[in-house]
């Protein structure tokens, strides 16, 4: 099992952008998608096994956004046990599309090996990502 935390603002993947150089079109990632994939990155690779995960696996990504200032206390309180949850976008599949992005070629070989996904989203005076990875059984194509 693999666990680590990303600390920091989590940030979600955002829509490709395009441009045109020489009448071809170019698709790139939005700099502040880019900049956390490369963030993600870097704190995975100290977590990295000693060769790439290239069987199933299964994943689990907590997101914890910070809690909002117009909150009062009573319920910043109550962000932080858990009790009031955000229900604001982005989405949590956004998250970790990023997340998924950044662990390609330094956790596991392809994104398409995580057949087990759970996803949580909170609010936290602590804003971050803890993600868990878990190899299911050997490898299989």
């Amino acid at each position: 099992m693999i666990t680590f935390t990303v600390y920091g603002e989590p940030v979600a993947q955002g829509r490709p952008r395009a441009s045109t150089i020489n009448g071809q079109v170019r698709m790139y990632d939005p700099a502040k998608s880019k900049d956390f994939k490369k963030y993600v990155k870097l704190v995975a690779s100290q977590h990295r096994p000693p060769q790439l995960i290239d069987g199933p696996i299964s994943m689990k990504v907590e997101i914890f956004k910070p809690s909002l200032k117009s909150f009062s206390k009573k319920k910043a309180l109550a962000a932080e046990r858990g009790e009031l949850r955000p229900l604001t976008k982005p989405d949590v599949d956004n998250y970790v599309k990023g997340v998924k992005d950044a662990l390609k070629s330094v956790i596991w070989k392809d994104d398409s090996q995580v057949v087990d996904l759970h996803i949580g989203k909170w609010y936290s005076e602590n804003p971050r990502i803890e993600i868990t990875i878990e190899e299911i059984g050997g490898s299989q194509k």
